[in-house]
């Protein structure tokens, strides 16, 4: 993805340009990765609104570094925010933006003081909005990442029985991902059965799946870099009728939230598709969270779709629509999905079945 990057990085410059300041010095980490290709825990970028950007990082990664991104000059230093900082101050630069979401404030008091003639100002979140919308290969490694969290799914389904814990599920799921394929898992696999599916972000304990239990399976894939998020709630033995009315809400909502997701629609307005039909069923006290988020190189990012969240959707923004239903000391349903904003209408990224399966 070398001349994605090389692109992204006159993009940002652009708009460094179009901000007053002369650079700015990127330190969020998945930033730097996004500018550059570099994986890392110690990094650090310069790029100038004119000019080649610098990359500092320390000696464990620069073989990397020349590997990954061998077309940027490279500082070698442990301190990688400050030999960037010296290095502004050096090329006569003298309005430098920074990170604010990133940098802490004795971080900054450190790189304000190592030269008196740089003036370090608050950029905001270029990096993010750059992030915001993909590219066709961002899209690329996000659908194998969903696909191979389809095929674990799959491949989990004849494990669930009476008798097996949600840690034992969890776990399979994770290993069936690494097993497919996947470089890790996108985040804790979230596994929740019987009256635990009442709790959204249950963390999979020595509970067993007992006859009649609905099992609640949040979890995805980790795919160069990208992050699948794919939730399904499945039946073991014939579930009862709440169980299914329940379901079928869950299911009817986030198709509606699925629809609404269009560019040019508001954020909450695609939440409300999904909420409001909860609502009216008499459950809008027990749907506590948001519908969604965006999802990439981080498992959460912009955009947040709630009731008092604002924004508008674009075309190639993934997302992902989670409505859910809680019913505490009962148990719950929640069905998500991720999926591509596009002109010509959502493209979901995991195709597992929605209908409600019967164990």
């Amino acid at each position: 993805m070398g001349e994605q990057h090389i692109e992204r990085r006159a993009r940002l410059a652009a708009r460094i340009a179009a901000e007053g300041a002369d650079a700015l010095l990127v330190t969020r980490l998945v930033n730097v990765r996004y500018l550059t290709g570099l994986d890392s825990s110690n990094a650090a970028l310069l790029v100038p609104a004119q000019g080649p950007a610098v990359l500092a990082t320390d000696a464990r990664y620069a073989g990397g570094a020349e590997a990954v991104c061998p077309e940027l000059e490279l500082i070698v230093e442990r301190g990688t925010a400050g030999a960037l900082t010296g290095r502004a101050a050096e090329t006569g630069l003298t309005r430098l933006g920074f990170e604010p979401h990133d940098l802490t404030f004795e971080r900054h008091a450190e790189l304000a003081a190592l030269d008196g003639r740089l003036t370090l100002v608050p950029l905001g979140q270029q990096v993010e909005a750059l992030r915001l919308v993909k590219d066709e290969g961002e899209i690329a490694a996000l659908a194998q990442a969903c696909a191979i969290t389809d095929r674990a799914f799959e491949a989990v389904l004849p494990l669930l029985a009476p008798g097996i814990t949600e840690r034992e599920i969890a776990v399979a799921l994770e290993r069936h991902m690494v097993d497919l394929g996947a470089h890790g898992v996108a985040f804790d696999s979230i596994v929740a059965a019987g009256p635990n599916g009442a709790v959204p972000h249950h963390h999979p304990g020595s509970y067993r799946v007992a006859a009649g239990d609905l099992v609640t399976m949040d979890f995805g894939a980790l795919y160069d870099g990208y992050h699948a998020d794919m939730t399904r709630t499945v039946a073991v033995g014939e579930p009862a009728g709440w169980q299914r009315e329940i379901y079928e809400l869950v299911r009817r909502a986030q198709q509606a939230a699925v629809e609404a997701a269009v560019p040019g629609a508001e954020t909450r307005d695609v939440d409300a598709a999904a909420r409001d039909m909860i609502a009216a069923a008499g459950h809008g006290a027990h749907f506590p969270h948001g519908l969604g988020h965006g999802v990439g190189l981080q498992i959460h990012e912009a955009p947040l779709m709630g009731y008092d969240k604002t924004g508008k959707l674009m075309d190639r923004v993934p997302i992902t629509a989670e409505p859910g239903v809680y019913l505490a000391g009962r148990g719950g349903v929640r069905i998500e999905d991720t999926l591509v904003v596009r002109a010509s209408g959502p493209e979901p990224l995991t195709k597992t079945t929605k209908e409600l399966l019967v164990l």
